[in-house]
């Protein structure tokens, strides 16, 4: 069993006296059902629903007075429910019951003592279907794949998961927390792959999981698409998309397709809402806010670095080098840091991440990720070496109205430095190592 995190949230949100149903997002296999089965556990009666199967849907034709509907849950699942107990009903796989969606607003307002939370790996059909969820009647989390702090618990080193959470890593574990991020990302971070691997340390027995959920995805291709030629798409997509992980992409002839551009933007968008990838577009602004420049070519982000790297095979380009900036390019490492940061993201209830290119003609400059911590844009670059090699970074710094912070993602050591750019603007340089991404926004918090 892995100690998701997200359960404190879970926790935090049953304690609330204005707590609406919450919708569980996320992708097929992320663990969303595992999760919320761990967390009935908090409760003194428990009713799991699977719209998948027709008994239990059944339960939302019968009536549409949410009262009935409870009571027949109850007496059909054998369950004695009432105000008096404390009380979580799971709908699982909601999208095969549009009804049931609708009926979500009359829980909240019939009856607020329920706790009820729903979930579904395909909730992207049901906006094929012009259904959504009810507009200020439901809250919203999502469940990614296993961070690396859950990484950590998993593989019985939870008390290096807690030097980070404290942000008080000593010096001495710097090498041995490095060569664990590593790890991880090879490994990735689907719950049966990491079970898996936490029980034999073997990567080679994880080949059959990762094709075993690239055939699920396959599988729901048809569930997913809005007709025959955006299935082949998809699938096209799912074949060959991996090799562009972490890169700005284009779309028209995408993976050495004859697809237009709208055909794939299309398709990339489905598997976007399906939750399996994320479109990531460039701002060119230094001030807050962060608006997005959509008709700029964005960098593609799939859901995890372990399938990622069997779907590539560079599984032995981790063995062969030392630093994970040296694999693959370097798109790993942008992988594995676009991946953690979506979860920080979520921590921070925000949906977009960006990076950072020069809006000028005749030059170029591109910012690996931006983060927006309050007023201030802050930006991110993924790279070794020395301070002067940071081009980039300094272009952004020079920039009018530019902060006079940044951050660097590497595999040194946790240290501050002061930086002059060549043109004269001397900033702080926060040098971050790989096992702090998930804690960006808190050492943020210390020192803007």
């Amino acid at each position: 069993m892995i100690h998701r995190l997200l359960i404190e949230d879970l926790t935090e949100w049953g304690k609330r006296k204005n707590r609406k149903p919450l919708v569980l997002r996320g992708a097929r296999q992320v663990g969303k059902t595992t999760l919320i089965d761990e967390f009935s556990k908090q409760y003194d009666c428990y009713i799991k629903l699977n719209l998948e199967q027709s008994s239990d849907a059944k339960a939302f034709g019968i009536s549409d007075n949410v009262a009935e509907i409870f009571q027949y849950i109850c007496l059909q699942k054998k369950i004695v429910a009432d105000k008096s107990k404390r009380t979580l009903l799971f709908i699982d796989e909601i999208q095969n019951e549009p009804k049931a969606v609708g009926l979500l607003r009359y829980f909240y307002e019939e009856m607020p003592w329920l706790h009820i939370v729903a979930a579904g790996s395909r909730l992207q059909t049901l906006i094929k279907q012009r259904i959504s969820f009810p507009v200020g009647r439901v809250e919203y989390m999502s469940l990614r794949p296993c961070s690396f702090l859950e990484f950590l618990n998993a593989t019985a080193n939870e008390p290096l998961a807690e030097m980070i959470r404290q942000l008080n890593v000593s010096p001495i574990y710097h090498d041995m927390l490095i060569a664990l991020f590593n790890k991880y990302t090879l490994v990735g971070g689907m719950p049966e792959a990491l079970v898996e691997y936490a029980t034999n340390e073997d990567v080679s027995r994880l080949s059959p999981i990762y094709r075993s959920l690239l055939n699920g995805y396959n599988e729901d291709v048809e569930k997913y698409a809005k007709n025959a030629n955006q299935v082949n798409v998809i699938r096209h997509l799912l074949t060959h998309g991996w090799t562009e992980a972490g890169q700005t992409i284009t779309f028209n002839r995408f993976g050495g397709s004859n697809y237009t551009s709208k055909e794939v933007h299309e398709a990339l968008e489905v598997l976007q809402n399906a939750f399996l990838l994320s479109l990531d577009y460039p701002v060119t602004t230094v001030k807050a806010p962060a608006i997005p420049a959509l008709t700029r070519q964005p960098k593609l982000i799939w859901l995890d670095s372990g399938i990622m790297n069997f779907s590539v095979d560079i599984q032995t380009e981790y063995l062969q080098n030392s630093s994970l900036l040296d694999v693959w390019k370097g798109h790993a490492a942008e992988q594995i840091v676009a991946q953690e940061l979506r979860i920080v993201l979520d921590r921070n209830y925000r949906n977009e991440q960006y990076f950072w290119v020069r809006d000028k003609k005749g030059t170029t400059a591109e910012v690996d990720f931006v983060w927006q911590h309050n007023a201030t844009i802050v930006p991110i670059e993924v790279k070794s070496g020395t301070n002067a090699h940071l081009r980039s970074l300094h272009s952004f710094m020079d920039t009018t109205e530019a902060t006079d912070i940044a951050v660097r993602i590497w595999p040194g050591k946790y240290s501050i430095d002061e930086v002059t750019t060549p043109n004269g603007k001397t900033f702080r340089l926060i040098n971050l190592p790989f096992y702090y991404i998930g804690m960006l926004d808190r050492i943020l918090d210390k020192n803007l």
